[in-house]
């Protein structure tokens, strides 16, 4: 493997700038590398190989004129795939989408190759990102780089597990109650998951709308703000899109953080945590206290009600989002029905995994006719006290911290067949998309078989800049990051 792979994608980027490797042989060396791995690893649902050499080429023409270069300019990345890039497969890891070819690009993609950043390609998911271990794809499990024979985490394994295998520097996820965030920390790198709006969602494939968002994965902190800062922005064809100046959010990561006080997440603290995830995140406290920061407790009471009000309402938004799906503009369709409400049925029966069946069934009986009162309505009051436990708590602390999970990345397999177990990976992530709020996984150790541990910080809304702050304080006080899964 080149050895310029194994750096981060700050380093990547000054490598090219320096004139050390081109832009073209750093993709070129990234394609190498998946294609010694990928056969194992299982990230790529497809590789956008075309696409991202021209890139990689526009970036080397760039440094030849001796033109300045955009922000992480020639540095290789891999994309959720459910993202839309226009001329590329776009499948959401479902077979109803297996054969859709995108017609257009994401807000998130334009922003990307504006940049000049080569997409090598699209990165396996679990099936229209429902799932905690990438287990749910439609065409192939996605491996953890650590140990093969465990899961990457959820839904955005496939982004994750690229980054952590040095098949890419950095990568793009959505997270919708956890989805960037727990990969992270089960594949020792750090996700991020931004305040809700911060990213324009147009052109990503909606699993609910109102807890969607897509974020950065990188190998430092640094990484992770510097791809933000090139994502983030006002767009207009997304209605949620705040309409806000975009933040230089690298330059706050040295700023002092002595005296911040740093709230400890009560409900998170629990007997419910592998002792050696216990272990990693008291390390982590004491190591607040050493950079000076004030250690407060923090109960968020609404907190344990957090996964039955995400399984309501994010099942209610797929089900709604998901009736597009329906073999009759775009995707797979049956072969095989005698009237259009049998195309209809059969379509859906056959193009959707059982995993997403469970959730539309779920949400339709959310939102039914006598039930919805009773299901929906009291999740969005509930949502609502959960935010409210989340503003009270900034009241106290600059920001907050937990176990990213509760455990380490587990078989593939253990908990396949036992869906309230998987749901129930996601308890620590899932509140900071009811509310909104930015949150991010940084690396915090390793447990006894080795596998990586992620320390969560949540910062209020739009704070991202103090959230990368303190993340990037910890970080640097430990070398977690600098050790790379060895493939």
């Amino acid at each position: 493997m080149n050895e310029l792979l194994r750096k981060s994608a700050t380093e990547q980027g000054l490598a090219i700038k320096n004139k050390e490797i081109s832009a073209t042989e750093l993709t070129k060396a990234a394609y190498e590398r998946i294609a010694e791995i990928e056969d194992k690893l299982g990230a790529f649902n497809s590789l956008t190989k075309e696409i991202a050499l021209e890139t990689a080429k526009k970036v080397d023409e760039k440094i030849a004129k001796g033109e300045e270069l955009p922000l992480l300019a020639g540095v290789p990345l891999a994309l959720k795939d459910n993202m839309n890039l226009k001329g590329s497969k776009t499948t959401a890891s479902s077979k109803i989408l297996e054969n859709f070819v995108s017609p257009f690009n994401a807000t998130i993609t334009e922003k990307l190759l504006n940049n000049l950043v080569p997409i090598v390609g699209k990165a396996n998911l679990d099936e229209f990102a429902m799932g905690s271990s990438n287990e749910n794809s439609a065409f192939k499990k996605v491996h953890n780089p650590w140990d093969l024979k465990k899961v990457p985490g959820g839904s955005s394994g496939g982004s994750a597990a690229s980054v952590a295998s040095c098949e890419a520097a950095l990568a793009l996820g959505s997270d919708t109650g956890g989805s960037i965030r727990l990969p992270a920390s089960f594949c020792g790198i750090v996700g991020m998951k931004p305040t809700y709006g911060r990213v324009s969602r147009y052109g990503l494939i909606a699993f609910a709308s109102s807890l969607d968002q897509i974020g950065p994965f990188g190998r430092t902190v640094e990484d992770t703000a510097n791809l933000l800062e090139v994502i983030s922005g006002h767009d207009p064809k997304d209605s949620t899109s705040l309409n806000l100046p975009v933040e230089h959010y690298a330059e706050s990561l040295n700023n002092d953080i002595k005296g911040m006080k740093v709230g400890v997440i009560k409900e998170l603290m629990t007997d419910a945590l592998s002792p050696d995830v216990a272990k990693a995140i008291e390390k982590a406290i004491e190591d607040y206290k050493k950079l000076g920061c004030e250690i407060v407790e923090i109960s968020l009471p609404n907190l344990k009600h957090s996964i039955g009000i995400y399984y309501i309402l994010a099942t209610a938004e797929c089900s709604s989002n998901l009736a597009r799906f329906d073999g009759v503009k775009y995707g797979y369709r049956t072969h095989d029905a005698k009237n259009l409400l049998e195309m209809y049925t059969k379509t859906r029966a056959e193009g959707f995994g059982p995993e997403v069946k469970r959730r539309i069934m779920l949400g339709t009986y959310a939102l039914s006719s006598g039930y919805y009162d009773a299901y929906y309505k009291k999740a969005q009051q509930m949502r609502a006290l959960v935010t409210q436990d989340f503003a009270e708590a900034f009241k106290k602390a600059d920001v907050l911290i937990s176990p990213t999970c509760p455990n380490t990345a587990f078989e593939l397999g253990a908990k396949a067949s036992d869906p309230l177990a998987m749901y129930l990976t996601d308890i620590a992530t899932i509140s900071a998309n009811l509310a909104g709020i930015p949150g991010l996984s940084v690396p915090a150790g390793f447990d006894r078989d080795g596998m990586p541990i992620g320390l969560q910080v949540l910062a209020p809304q739009l704070q991202e800049a103090r959230l990368f702050n303190a993340a990037h304080k910890f970080e640097r006080a430990n070398d977690y990051y600098l050790q790379i899964a060895n493939l």
